[in-house]
Formats: C-alpha cells, sequence, structure tokens
C-alpha cells in the first residue's frame, strides 16, 4: 500500500520521460524508451570535460538586489556581492558558462514576469523562479521554518514547548513540493542533461534531486546541504523522511559540512532504508539501485578577496577609526548573529554577566558588541525570543552600566553596512560565537581575516581570540578556538574571561593557525573542490543502461552496468531446449524462500517446479545451501531426485536415497570450542544477536539487532576470532548480516567445480548451467561457472547463466529482482513450449511501479 505522504503527488510530477525534448532517444515499445539499442560492449565513455559544459547553480534565492524606482516603476538588478551562490563562481571554471536559478528578494507583478526574465537572462544569466506569493507563504515561512528548519536543528516541531503542539499539515507538505516542482519547471526548460552541471543547495530544495532524475535519468546533480543534518531519532519523528531521503539519493554527489552531519544522514539511511555505505579510497559512497552516490565532507570558506578589498577600503578605514576613538581602553567582546532561536543570544549575554560577577575588574572595560542581524523566520518564538534578548540586555546594563559604559550593546544588523560589519570585526579583541546549534556559521572566519588584514591595526601585532560553540559546523576546524557548551553559563563565562587574560604570543599563534586554515580553505576551493567531485561522480552515467521505477517521491534510476541484464523467459529458454546436459545450481534463503519470510518451508508450488525439473533425464538439479543438512532433508522429501549440497558443502548427496557425503578436509570441530564462548560472548552484548549451530560450522546471526551496533559488534567479532582462531583449520567470513567459522576448503564455489567434474568424468560434461543465488556465498559459484573455460580440468560449457537475485553489483552476468520472478522463471523451462510465457524482456515490470527502460 502506498504511503499517504506522496499519493497524491502524481500530480506535482513532471511529464512522463519520453516528452523531455533534451534526450534524443526512440520510442520503441510502449512506455518504453531506448538509446538505439546499441551493443552495449560498444557504448563509449563520457567524454572528457568540455569548456562548453554549463553549470547551473540553484538556490532559494538568486544572488540579485532588486530595487523599483518609485517615479518610473521600473525594476533596477545588481549582484548581491555576500550571496554564497555568488561567492563560489569564483572556484568554478573560468570556461564554464554559470546560470543561476532562484527566487527574487521581490514581489514581481506577474505582467512584469516575461520582462524581468528576459532582463535577468540577458544581463546577469539568472532564471528567476516565480512562486505565487500565497505558495511562497506555505513553502518558505510554512513548511522550510515550520517543520525543516526546527528539526534539522534538533528542535522536534510536534512537541507541545514548540508552537502550541502543531500537527503535521499536509498542505504545507504539497505547498513544498509544488516549489520545488517550479524549480524543476525552469531548469527544464534550460537543461542540457548530456552536458551541463547541476548543483542545488539547501533545505529549500530537499525534493528537487528527484523531479529532475525523473525528468533527466541520467542528470548530472549535486546537492549541498547547508543546515545540519540530525540524529536517526529526531529525523524519523517526520512523517515524510523516506521520501526526503529518497529525494536526496537522486542526486550524484551530497554534501555536508561536517562528518557528523554526514554521519547521521549515511545512520538515516541504513535505519531507514536499509542502505549500508563503504568506504573507498577516501570516498564515502552508496549503492542505491545501481547508482553510485557519493558523500562529500567539506567546509564552506568565506571570499577572501572581498573580504580583503572591504578591509582596504577608505570607508573601512575611517570607521575602524572612528570605533578605535569611541571604545578607546575598552575590552571589545563581539558577536554577530541572526535573531534566530538557535542562535544562542540570550544566553551569550547572560554569560556577560556572569563574567563581570565573577571579575569585578573588568567591569567598566570589558563590552560586548552584539550585532543582531533581521529574523529570517516568522512567529511566536522568534518574538518572546527578541522580547527575552532585550529584556536581559536592560537589566544587565542596569545593573553593572555607569555613564559612558554599557556593558552590552546590541546593535541592528539590518541597518549596518558590509564595511561597518568588517570594522567591528578589526577592533573586537574576541569573537564569542555560540549558537546551540548551526550549520556552519562563516563568523569566525571572518573575524579571523579582518583581524589579519586591517590596514589601521598594521603596528600592532596580528592576534585574535575565539569563543566558540562546540554544536556548529566551523568549531572542529578552528583548533585554536575554546570551544563551549552554550548551555553551561559558567563555562562560557570562564572561556570568555581565558580569552581576555590569555598571553599575547599565545593569541598570536592561534590566530596565526586560524588564518592559515582560512586562507587556505576558502570558498574557491571549496566550490573549486565540490565541482572536481562531481565530474569524478558522474563519469560513467553513459556507460550504464537504466530504468526509472517508482510513483511519486518513490521514483528513483536503476542503473545497469553494460553486460549486466535482465534474465528472461524467452533469453533462456532456446539455450535449455537445444541442449542436453544441464546442470541447475540454486540457493534456498533469498532465492527460493524470501529473506523476509519467518516460516522457511517451501511451497507446494517449490516442490513442484523442483520435481518437474528432477524429472528431466537431461538435468542434474541440485540445492546448494548455507542451511544444515537435517532441515533440508525434512523439507525437500518430496523431491526423490533433487541433489542438495549443505552447509555450503560439507555434506552433499546426489538423489534422496543417496547417503550423505562429507568432505573430508576436516574430521576435527576442536576449534568449536574456542568459537563458541566468544560467540556467546557477543550474543549476550548484543540485543537480538543468536548463535546457529551446524555440524561443520558455527554462525553469528545480527539482523534483529541495532542496524549501526550490530555492523559494529560484527566487526569486532571478526577481528576476535580471527585472531584466537589463527592456528585453526578453518576460515572465519562475514556475510549479510553474520559472521560465520566455517572449515577451509569449503564454499559453494568447491561444489560447482566438484560437480562440473562428476559430470565429466561419467561422460556427460554439462552444456547448459543455470546458477541463481542472492549472497556473497552464491559469488563464489558465479566466480567458478563464468571462468571455466579458464581452467583446463574443466569443460568449455557453452550455455552459462549466472544470475543474482536483486540488482546489486555482481559477478554474474545476469540478475532477477525477487523470489517471484525466480519462481517464474523455472515455470518457464518446465512449461511446454505453447505455454512459454510471451512478456518482452524489455517490458519485465518492478512489483507495484512503473518502468521505463532509457
Amino acid at each position: 500500500m502506498p504511503s499517504r505522504s506522496h499519493a497524491d503527488l502524481l500530480s506535482l510530477i513532471s511529464p512522463p520521460l519520453q516528452q523531455s525534448p533534451r534526450l534524443p532517444r526512440i520510442l520503441t515499445v510502449p512506455g518504453v524508451l531506448s538509446d538505439c539499442e546499441a551493443d552495449p560492449s560498444t557504448a563509449n565513455p563520457i567524454a572528457p570535460y568540455s569548456p562548453t559544459q554549463r553549470r547551473i547553480i540553484v538556490t532559494n534565492h538568486l544572488p540579485i538586489r532588486a530595487h523599483r524606482h518609485p517615479s518610473s516603476a521600473h525594476w533596477s538588478f545588481s549582484w548581491d556581492t555576500d550571496a554564497l551562490s555568488f561567492q563560489l563562481r569564483s572556484g568554478l571554471p573560468s570556461s564554464a558558462s554559470i546560470i543561476h536559478v532562484g527566487t527574487l528578494r521581490a514581489d514581481i507583478d506577474p505582467s512584469d514576469h516575461d520582462s524581468v526574465s528576459l532582463l535577468l537572462s540577458e544581463e546577469f544569466n539568472c532564471v528567476p523562479v516565480f512562486l505565487p506569493p500565497d505558495l511562497h507563504q506555505r513553502f518558505y515561512h510554512g513548511f522550510c521554518k515550520r517543520y525543516l528548519w526546527p528539526l534539522l536543528h534538533y528542535l522536534l516541531p510536534l512537541s507541545p514547548a514548540s508552537l502550541s503542539g502543531l500537527r503535521f499539515d499536509r498542505r504545507l507538505w504539497l505547498a513544498y513540493l509544488s516549489a520545488n516542482k517550479l524549480f524543476a519547471d525552469r531548469i527544464t526548460e534550460i537543461l542540457s542533461s548530456e552536458d551541463d552541471f547541476v548543483w542545488a543547495h539547501d533545505y529549500h530544495l530537499l525534493a528537487l534531486p528527484t523531479f529532475l532524475r525523473k525528468r533527466f535519468p541520467r542528470i548530472k546533480l549535486g546537492f549541498f546541504l547547508h543546515s545540519p543534518f540530525p540524529s536517526s531519532e529526531i529525523f524519523r519523528t517526520l512523517p515524510v523522511r523516506e521520501e526526503l531521503l529518497r529525494a536526496l539519493l537522486n542526486a550524484d554527489l551530497l554534501g555536508f559540512h561536517t562528518f557528523d552531519y554526514a554521519r547521521h544522514f549515511l545512520s538515516c539511511c541504513s535505519r531507514l532504508l536499509g542502505i549500508d555505505y563503504e568506504s573507498k579510497r577516501g570516498y564515502i559512497r552508496l549503492d542505491y539501485y545501481g547508482r553510485t552516490v557519493t558523500v562529500k565532507i567539506l567546509p564552506v570558506g568565506v571570499h577572501m578577496g572581498q573580504l580583503q578589498a572591504t578591509i582596504t577600503s577608505t570607508e573601512t578605514k575611517s570607521k575602524i577609526q572612528d570605533l578605535m576613538t569611541t571604545f578607546k581602553d575598552k575590552i571589545l567582546l563581539l558577536g554577530r548573529d541572526d535573531m534566530d532561536i538557535f542562535k544562542g543570544i540570550s544566553l551569550k549575554f547572560l554569560a556577560m554577566e556572569q563574567l563581570l560577577e565573577e571579575h569585578p575588574k573588568l567591569r567598566g572595560q570589558a563590552m560586548l558588541i552584539q550585532i543582531a542581524n533581521p529574523a529570517r523566520s516568522q512567529g511566536k518564538d522568534i518574538q518572546e525570543m527578541q522580547e527575552e534578548a532585550h529584556s536581559i540586555v536592560k537589566r544587565i546594563n542596569e545593573k553593572f552600566g555607569s555613564p559612558g559604559y554599557s556593558p552590552i550593546l546590541l546593535l541592528d544588523g539590518g541597518s549596518l553596512q558590509t564595511y561597518e560589519k568588517i570594522a567591528y570585526y578589526a577592533v573586537a579583541e574576541c569573537c564569542v560565537v555560540i549558537p546551540v546549534r548551526d550549520g556552519m556559521n562563516l563568523v569566525p572566519y571572518e573575524y579571523t581575516v579582518c583581524r589579519q588584514g586591517s590596514k589601521a591595526l598594521e603596528d600592532m601585532p596580528k592576534k585574535s581570540m575565539i569563543v566558540v560553540s562546540e554544536f556548529i559546523g566551523c568549531s572542529p576546524s578552528l583548533s585554536g578556538a575554546i570551544r563551549v557548551n552554550p548551555w553551561n553559563i559558567d563555562s562560557m563565562a570562564d572561556a570568555m574571561n581565558l580569552a581576555i587574560s590569555m598571553p599575547e604570543a599565545e593569541k598570536q599563534l592561534r590566530h596565526e593557525k586560524h588564518y592559515k586554515y582560512v586562507s587556505s580553505h576558502d570558498i574557491a576551493y571549496w566550490a573549486r573542490s565540490f565541482d572536481q567531485d562531481l565530474q569524478r561522480s558522474c563519469k560513467d552515467h553513459f556507460m550504464k543502461r537504466c530504468w526509472g521505477i517508482g510513483f511519486g517521491l518513490n521514483f528513483r534510476v536503476v542503473a545497469l552496468g553494460p553486460n549486466f541484464r535482465k534474465l528472461s523467459v524467452e533469453h533462456i529458454v532456446s539455450a535449455y531446449r537445444r541442449t542436453s546436459s544441464r546442470l541447475i545450481l540454486l540457493d534456498y534463503d533469498g532465492t527460493m524462500m524470501p529473506n523476509s519470510s519467518i516460516v522457511k518451508t517451501p511451497s507446494k508450488e517449490v516442490i513442484e517446479i523442483l520435481n518437474d525439473l528432477c524429472s528431466d533425464e537431461k538435468n542434474v538439479v541440485f540445492l546448494v545451501s548455507g542451511r544444515g543438512k537435517d532441515s533440508l532433508s525434512k523439507w525437500f522429501e518430496a523431491c526423490e531426485k533433487l541433489g542438495i549440497s549443505a552447509e555450503h558443502g560439507y555434506f552433499t548427496r546426489w538423489n534422496r536415497d543417496s547417503p550423505w557425503e562429507s568432505c573430508q578436509l576436516a574430521t576435527e570441530f576442536e576449534w568449536k570450542r574456542i568459537a563458541e564462548p566468544v560467540m556467546r560472548l557477543y550474543t549476550e552484548t548484543t540485543d537480538g544477536s543468536y548463535i546457529e549451530q551446524k555440524e561443520s560450522a558455527l554462525v553469528w546471526h545480527h539482523q534483529d539487532a541495532d542496524p549501526d551496533f550490530g555492523s559494529c559488534q560484527a566487526k569486532e567479532l571478526l577481528d576476535h576470532l580471527e585472531n584466537v582462531l589463527a592456528n585453526e583449520p578453518v576460515v572465519v567470513k562475514r556475510g549479510q548480516h553474520i559472521v560465520e567459522v566455517k572449515p577451509q576448503g569449503i564454499s559453494k564455489g568447491i561444489v560447482a567445480r566438484n560437480l562440473i567434474s562428476t559430470m565429466l568424468n561419467r561422460g556427460k560434461p554439462p552444456d547448459f548451467v543455470l546458477c541463481i543465488g542472492d549472497d556473497r556465498s552464491d559469488e563464489d559459484m558465479f566466480e567458478t561457472i563464468m571462468d571455466s573455460p579458464k581452467k583446463p580440468s574443466l569443460p568449455v560449457i557453452s550455455e552459462v547463466f549466472a544470475c543474482t537475485v536483486g540488482n546489486k553489483p555482481s559477478k554474474a552476468k545476469y540478475y532477477l529482482d525477487d523470489t517471484v520472478e525466480v519462481i517464474k522463471l523455472l515455470e518457464g523451462l518446465v512449461a511446454p513450449s505453447s505455454q512459454t510465457p510471451k512478456r518482452p524482456f524489455l517490458q519485465a515490470s518492478f512489483e507495484g511501479s512503473l518502468i521505463w527502460k532509457i
């Protein structure tokens, strides 16, 4: 049953794939798109980077300032040089054309939309997105600020303490999707999916990757989240959690400021979607239906050139001199924050009060100048926070103030020019930035650059001190800062005193350390690094065949290698019927029986199909499983001619009446006395785990344990067992939610090789081999039958079909989606030719989904 959260979204999703004018494809079968069905072996890799490739930067707001002349009512526009989306241009290739897509910070009359769009396109290379006022209100002030913003900053918007117990409003969610669709519409008008790179930014556009991926399945798409990403316990409270996660996974490259944010995202993918990640050669990757999604961790920086130009300007120098005169003999501490509930402004004021209480000598000298930028959101909580802040300032100034001295100076940041803010940075002895939660916060970086580059302070040593919250993104990179817990008023007061009283030499050393990092990791470095990784992540887009599946925000693209394709009945039946000595190897769990099934006994249908296969004298049919021989004997007692290889090949029998033959490689199992106590220890400390006893092996299962803890314990157990069993004739292997200890020389690959050799010795070398399995142990079988021509001891097999269950990286050449399709395939083999299903290969469908071939 589809989730209610996307039940009504088909009207929001863009037109079907074949309607995209940018994709040169041929409609060959209704509902199926083809790239002329070229031979995969002749596919060319993506062309190397070309200067004609454009960069499309998508942000909620364009980096444009808009002004309407009162007399003429005409609009004029200029670049907003303080906008991050404008500053990142410095790190992109100079030869690349850069296009900006976003909304304007102005209400443009609908009658002016066309003229404004033309003007912005011609003069600024910008594409405006016009949101109707009511939609913008529900999108930005509704879903973004009421739900996403608090939740990403660890505040549950559904709790009684916030917004009077606000319930989730689906109308705001649909407004969010509608706005994201309008962004996608504008991008669609300009995008060349084979050439352009799209880089979307921040939480306003979390759903955008799905809209774009549906229209352009091979789009080169990066996404950077500038806010924190909360732990899974917080994020999973959002009713549309899976839809947003899947939307992000439709990007090729995901960027986060810190490892903590990335770690929380990866944990959500694991716990909510069952998708694990791997770290390989310095990159964190997730496999999402055959597509590789790369996760990048890199904090953004400041624009060094722009800051230095502002610092050296005449007006800035003049302002610095004025401030130095005004605050002569004062110790200035500076804060600059948005008037926001997460910035900790009131906590900062309370710490200043505590500082003056504990150190009377600082009264009359120490001053905290707080620049308060206008709030970006609306609501009762913002108003209450502002009233509280002004109330605290008034009380402290009355308590410690004197004529000509106010301990706290609260300035309206909206009325200050950029050069004025830079001047305050330059004269402050210490910068205090203590949000209770924030994405990155570049104030400490800007402060460091201004303290280094002020010409008015040339005759003074370069020094700066920073008191920073441990809960913001810039904290890990400022190793010389004094990190504090903003909820601890006493520790903040101590940190502020330490920053003031620290020896001058140490202040200089800390400043030099910070400036070296900030100057080398500026915004150009950040943008250039992300752009290069985006190119790297997209380099194999046109080497794969793609299918689009799913409805609404469940849409995703299945990407397959050129030689990895779905196994159809039609493809295999002709080979099956023209051969005379066939070997069929079948795994059980996950292949014939779903892993999710609690009852593992085979169905009547499975028994009948196996008996039909075994009744053909040309067939040798074997069930190759990791399960014990007693269970398999009992379950398949009705299959008289079925061969069974149990416990990965330790026990084998050719039919029901033949005796079990055991591998003679190991007859002593003294190693179990060593391994079992170790496994028992981990079972006792890992809730949901258990030990499976086999005659030849021990298996520790953790599929019912906490995903993260179970995986961590499995790694520890693997290492522990390898150490204590180093001198024993066993191998320790980790599989899907298991750690197994078994004798050396036992594997499904050896089973396949022995069966082929036995058939060869009996004078019936196989000319047809079908092998189907679903997990890592089956990869050994695939490798054996695929490499048989390379091994002199094995015959050359004319027809080989190695097939994995599930679309995932494999040594097999074919795949089937699930156990249902495995049963259908086997039914097709035993059915008379007149009854063979006539389902076209390209029209095979994923259960519950629409499917397009791209």
